[in-house]
């Protein structure tokens, strides 16, 4: 099979060559800069070269090819441009603002952190705040400048599967322009502006998603966004409150880029166990990163409920067993999860989240080899 075949065989339950492997074609699945130098170095590549940053305020950067090819990756990512009209403005060397007027800030070698942002200093929020913001651009040129030509070159020279990464939805964006905790205390004390703030999210991202699938489509095979609606122990919010309120706005995004045939994938961090069924019934195809250290994500109980409707995208351990674990460690929770995940295809074995420069180089190189290893 072609790696494009095998990613979509995964996508479409169906059973592939080998369970079909991801690093870097997302901005949840790649590796740090400093865990990339360390895998360049073990590896015996050159490290002279910078490799392409992913995310900048994330600290993420776009794997080499060679090591891409070392570990026979199936995916990778296409990415939009930064707009023209408002690009990034340098506070100081640790600190910037983005076209949200959202300030981002760091501290020595940490990743940046959302610190204030154009709704954070509002005490009674109302519609008449969003009217008087300046919302970001969709049409924005810098965002396509160079698009299909780089898909189309993705997608006809090389047989791997393209992804194309629409960037955040209505939760974290609302918790970068409003504060973590303010919009939380918004759904239940402001609830007319949280829902209008969420909208007009959501508007601005079809509107990008549109303009990009309209340059694109005809190259890409996926589509990812994310958006945490989960933590450690349980759902961020009520199920019956993801219901009401946000669901509508995931159902629309969804919606928009199944007017164009692609199949869908949805970042979400944490226990989702509970929500499973209200991302299936939007229209979810995958889902990422299958947290198996959060409540309730047993993994052979989620494939039994739901594996016949939802591609699980990740899987292996980044809490406990990739920092601290032996290579044996990692061999063994590659064959755990591909047992449990793997039967009939719907799973592409990655690590939760993004690899972190504390992860021993020889556990990445131990979790892709036994990925070829104990394929199903």
């Amino acid at each position: 099979m072609t790696h494009r075949e095998r990613i979509m065989a995964a996508v479409h339950h169906k059973e592939a060559d080998r369970v079909p492997v991801d690093l870097g074609s997302t901005s949840t699945t790649t590796l740090t800069a400093g865990a990339h130098e360390r895998l360049r170095g073990y590896l015996g590549l050159p490290c002279d070269t910078p490799p392409e940053v992913f995310l900048y305020r994330a600290s993420i950067v776009i794997p080499d090819a060679a090591i891409l090819r070392r570990f026979d990756v199936d995916a990778r990512p296409l990415l939009l441009g930064g707009p023209f009209g408002r690009p990034d403005r340098t506070l100081a060397e640790d600190a910037f603002v983005d076209e949200w007027d959202v300030t981002w800030t760091r501290h020595g070698d940490s990743n940046f952190i959302y610190s204030d942002g154009p709704f954070y200093h509002l005490n009674e929020p109302s519609l008449q705040d969003l009217a008087k913001y300046a919302w970001p651009d969709p049409d924005d040129p810098g965002r396509y400048e160079g698009l299909r030509k780089r898909a189309a070159a993705l997608h006809e020279k090389t047989d791997y599967a393209v992804i194309l990464s629409l960037g955040l939805g209505p939760i974290h964006q609302s918790q970068f322009v409003r504060g973590f905790g303010k919009w939380l205390e918004d759904l239940l004390v402001y609830p007319a502006f949280a829902e209008a703030l969420m909208e007009r999210i959501v508007d601005v991202w079809i509107q990008i998603a549109a303009k990009a699938l309209d340059e694109a489509c005809d190259y890409v095979d996926l589509v990812m966004f994310g958006d945490d609606v989960g933590i450690q122990g349980s759902p961020m919010v009520r199920p019956e409150l993801y219901r009401c309120m946000i669901k509508p706005q995931h159902r629309r995004m969804v919606g928009a880029v199944k007017q164009y045939n692609k199949p869908v994938m949805m970042h979400s961090c944490g226990s989702v166990y509970r929500l499973i069924p209200d991302l299936i019934d939007v229209g979810i195809d995958a889902l990422n990163p299958i947290q198996v250290s959060a409540a309730q994500m047993d993994t052979k109980r989620l494939k039994q409920e739901f594996g016949r409707d939802l591609t699980f995208w990740g899987g292996i351990d980044t809490h406990q067993v990739l920092p601290r674990g032996t290579p044996k460690d990692v061999r063994d929770e590659v064959k755990h999860r591909i047992e449990d995940l793997g039967s009939g295809g719907g799973f592409v074995l990655c690590a939760v989240h993004n690899i972190q420069p504390e992860v021993p180089p020889e556990n990445v190189v131990a979790m892709y080899d036994a990925a070829r290893e104990y394929f199903r």
